[in-house]
C-alpha cells in the first residue's frame, strides 16, 4: 500500500497563514511561525472587537437619547421607564435617530412618557 504524505495539506494550511498575514511589516508576512503567531492574535483582536462594537454603540446611543431627554426637561431612566409603562417597544437605536432626525417625535414620545408615569 502507498504511503500518504501530508506535504500538500501542509503547504496549503501555512499558505492561508500566509494569505492572512499579507501586509504585516516585517518577518511577520514571510515566515510561517511568526506569521502564524500574528495572525492567531489579530484574529483574536477582531473577536473581542466585534463585541466591544456592539457595546459602544449602546452607550453612543444612550448618550444621545440622555441629551436629547435633558433638553426636553427628563432624565434617561425617568424616559425609558416612562416609555415601559406606556407600552411603547422601541430599541434605543431606533430613539437616538428619532432624537437626532427628529426632534419633534421625540418631543412627542416624552410626552407620552412622562403622562404614563
Amino acid at each position: 500500500m502507498a504511503r500518504i504524505k501530508g506535504a500538500m495539506m501542509t503547504r496549503k494550511r501555512r499558505n492561508k497563514i500566509l494569505r492572512l498575514a499579507k501586509g504585516y511589516w516585517g518577518a511577520k508576512s514571510k515566515h510561517f511561525k511568526m506569521a502564524n503567531q500574528a495572525v492567531m492574535k489579530s484574529l483574536t483582536y477582531a473577536y473581542v472587537g466585534r463585541k466591544a462594537k456592539k457595546r459602544d454603540f449602546r452607550k453612543l446611543w444612550i448618550t444621545r437619547i440622555s441629551a436629547a431627554c435633558k433638553a426636553n426637561g427628563v432624565n434617561y431612566s425617568t424616559f425609558m421607564h416612562g416609555l415601559k409603562l406606556a407600552g411603547v417597544e422601541m430599541n434605543r437605536k431606533m430613539l437616538s435617530e428619532m432624537a437626532i432626525h427628529e426632534p419633534a417625535a421625540f418631543t412627542e414620545l416624552v410626552k407620552v412618557a412622562k403622562d404614563a408615569q
